[in-house]
């Protein structure tokens, strides 16, 4: 894929368009007082304890939004909770699921607590998941799901109102279970949009947050530019749901994560590939832009929508340095 996105000087200062919307942290106070009102403790169980040894792996469950049960994987370091070792919350890109503890053994195997959050709804793809979308059967169990449209109509019925509500409430769920005042947030493509969310809607509780080639950033831009779903699933829809179009682009503007990411405090570290066909270069920009915290972020000129391994070795030099 050759680049065709702005060039890079252009690039480097682009800045979103979108207006954010009025009142937009009442707004999402109101979502998030509504999850925490409906909450009920976290359960865990031991999982596997003969196969992860000594490592202490929990399927985990918690409330999200609505007080829907979301599912989880707990992950620690052997000898119980230490309110002194650092702790990291993982998100799963779009289509996939927690899938199975081996996926996600290297931050604890180098001493991190690590809860890694299901994805409602989803888990049909690419990777296995374990959460409805709703607790009340509308969508009962995972799904090879197309959510980009789900309740567009109304920023309150959205679909990503929903996961961006149980990305913040994944994150005090880590803190109550770890004793941590402040932790990690970190995610690919999707995951790294719900690592913005959660960094800029609980800024007091995230310390650093890292965001590879992020979705859901400048999503207006996005969805004329993306050649590739998921982002295309708006068009698709809007060609056809015409008078449907103004109230589906303002429902957006309340999941843009680079109008959230004014609210961040983190310590962050972004990546975004310039051939990347899924999350183009210039809505990763234009997140990153909007960051007044400390902020690095890695360019890969030939990678498309994908994380180099040199990268994560850049994001275990980074957790050190900042989450200590």
């Amino acid at each position: 894929m050759p680049w065709y996105d702005l060039p890079a000087e252009q690039l480097a200062g682009y800045r979103t368009s979108t207006q954010e919307p009025a009142e937009l942290d009442l707004w999402w106070q109101r979502r998030l007082d509504e999850a925490r009102a409906a909450a009920a403790e976290p359960a865990l169980t031991r999982y596997e304890a003969g196969a992860y040894a000594p490592l202490e792996v929990y399927d985990a469950e918690f409330s999200g939004a609505g007080g829907d049960r979301i599912k989880a994987w707990y992950l620690r370091p052997a000898g119980g909770p230490d309110a002194a070792a650092p702790v990291v919350v993982k998100f799963i890109g779009y289509g996939g699921g927690r899938d199975r503890p081996a996926e996600h053994v290297l931050l604890p195997a180098l001493g991190y607590a690590l809860l890694v959050m299901d994805t409602r709804g989803q888990g049909g793809r690419w990777s296995t998941g374990a959460t409805g979308d709703h607790a009340d059967g509308w969508h009962a169990g995972p799904e090879n799901a197309r959510v980009m449209t789900r309740g567009i109509a109304r920023p309150e019925d959205y679909y990503y109102t929903r996961l961006f509500t149980d990305a913040v409430r994944a994150v005090e769920t880590a803190c109550a279970l770890t004793g941590a005042s402040r932790v990690a947030v970190t995610g690919a493509s999707q995951g790294g949009g719900l690592a913005l969310a959660a960094a800029a809607l609980v800024p007091q509780l995230v310390a650093v947050c890292h965001a590879d080639v992020p979705f859901l950033c400048d999503i207006q831009r996005a969805i004329t530019l993306a050649p590739h779903a998921p982002y295309t699933e708006v068009p698709e829809f809007l060609a056809h749901q015409v008078d449907l179009i103004p109230a589906a682009l303002d429902t957006l503007r309340y999941v843009d994560c680079a109008l959230l990411a004014r609210r961040i405090t983190a310590r962050c570290l972004l990546s975004v590939g310039l051939m990347d066909i899924i999350c183009p270069p210039s809505t990763v920009f234009a997140a990153y832009n909007e960051i007044a915290a400390g902020k690095d972020l890695a360019v890969h000129p030939f990678t498309g929508h994908e994380v180099p391994g040199a990268h994560i070795e850049r994001q275990l030099r980074h957790l050190r340095e900042f989450l200590g």
